[in-house]
């Protein structure tokens, strides 16, 4: 992978130095980084490694290269430095969700992806220095697995009464002007603040749009301030050097953990009012249908981040966090495999298989850190059958050619993904902030 240019890291480090150093500095100049050609490409490269369809205005990245990279960002240049850059409505489509609603996914045009991707690579290196250890979603260094992780850690210490916090339409119900006051708070820059407004506008009164480039450190920075009330509590009811309390927030995914003792009852129900107040301030609602308290002592399940966690005895009577893929998680492997196939119908099968594998591999991936053993054997006999089912359709046989073809030749001789091994995480620990 390219990676940006040393006078671009050199200019964030410096940034993000400050920023730690000083918690109260206010940031001027930063406009005229945005501008430059080397935040511009490095903007660009990023946009274009993360794919995607075009905008509203139907222009790809493959538009944009038969014309010439260096024009294109030129003009974007030349619209920042003259003010006369305006952003796009981004193009709007709908996702499918399990429950038959629908989930809106807003596609910025490439021009803006690049405008938000240079404002982002600017404002991160302020932000990521004010944001909290509890905080992992859409983080530079920062994983679901490290979430998980504290989450497995914090279980085992006692923490046992779980609220398994539910948001109501998150990143659709941000509201600007609140938004606006915490970047001021460390921006001084009335251009760099007038962008940003532009952004938000281009797409209505209210929220981020999840498509936004700039949208998840946004979103993460509308509720830092409800991150660093957390921190606070957790410190605060610390006692003899073991913690009472932990909270692990992925964007809008968060869990509070509290020690199971029944004396810690009162703090159960603290937290979780102070947890509301806070909101409140921000007018982000919980869905209080889908906010869960659970006893994980009681035989309790709660979910995060894709897996179901419970507390589980192993044949020695010893306890242990299990961690086993959410049904719909399961599901949705199944769909993807599907979807895959009936898109390669015609295709030769080494790329048939190779498309496949790269589903699979990712999902496997993910879930190898937990108990999955059982999951991964269900999954394995599901892709084969499918993969068989499709080839012999495509010959216009019936069945799946069990007696036609070994397993060896399906995972030697093919090449079907067949690394189902669970890995534990054993990683390095989010660096703390």
């Amino acid at each position: 992978m390219i990676k940006a240019s040393v006078n671009l890291q050199e200019l964030r480090r410096k940034i993000y130095s400050k920023a730690k150093t000083e918690k109260h500095w206010k940031f001027w100049g930063l406009y005229c980084h945005i501008s430059k050609k080397e935040v511009l490409e490095e903007a660009y490269r990023i946009a274009k490694a993360n794919e995607g369809a075009p905008g509203i205005d139907g222009k790809s990245f493959e538009d944009i290269e038969a014309e010439g990279v260096d024009g294109f960002l030129e003009g974007i240049r030349q619209e920042l430095l003259n003010r006369t850059y305006r952003p796009m409505s981004n193009r709007r489509v709908e996702i499918p969700k399990e429950n038959g609603k629908t989930r809106i996914l807003g596609i910025p045009t490439v021009k803006d992806r690049v405008v938000q991707g240079a404002l982002k690579l600017i404002l991160e290196s302020i932000f990521e220095a004010d944001f909290r250890g509890c905080s992992y979603g859409y983080r530079p260094r920062r994983h679901a697995h490290q979430a998980i992780d504290r989450v497995t850690r914090g279980i085992l210490q006692g923490l046992t009464r779980v609220v398994d916090v539910d948001l109501s339409g998150y990143f659709d119900n941000i509201r600007h002007h609140l938004l606006l006051e915490q970047v001021g708070r460390r921006v001084q820059d009335a251009e760099i603040m007038h962008l940003l407004r532009l952004i938000l506008k281009a797409n209505g009164t209210k929220g981020v749009p999840q498509g936004g480039v700039i949208s998840p450190l946004l979103s993460n920075l509308y509720l830092n301030g409800v991150d660093e009330m957390m921190e606070r509590a957790r410190e605060v009811t610390r006692r003899k050097g073991y913690y009472n309390l932990d909270y692990i927030r992925s964007a809008d995914d968060m869990v509070i953990l509290v020690h199971g003792h029944p004396s810690e009852e009162w703090l159960f129900k603290t937290v979780q009012r102070r947890l509301k107040e806070e909101l409140d301030k921000l007018q982000v609602q919980m869905n209080l249908e889908k906010t869960r308290e659970v006893n994980l002592k009681n035989s309790g399940c709660f979910s995060f981040l894709g897996f179901d966690i419970r507390l589980n005895r192993n044949r020695k009577g010893n306890t242990y966090v299990s961690k086993t893929p959410r049904m719909k998680k399961r599901k949705e492997i199944g769909r993807k495999v599907r979807a895959v196939l009936k898109f390669h119908h015609d295709k030769p099968l080494e790329e048939v298989i190779q498309a496949v594998n790269a589903v699979v591999r990712g999902w496997v991936n993910y879930f190898k850190i937990g108990n999955s053993s059982s999951t991964f054997d269900k999954v394995k006999h599901f892709i084969e059958k499918k993969v068989r089912r499709f080839v012999m359709k495509r010959k216009g046989w019936k069945g799946f050619g069990w007696k036609r073809w070994s397993r060896e030749e399906i995972y030697g001789k093919w090449g079907l993904y067949n690394d189902y091994q669970i890995r534990y995480l054993s990683p390095k620990a989010a660096p703390s902030r």
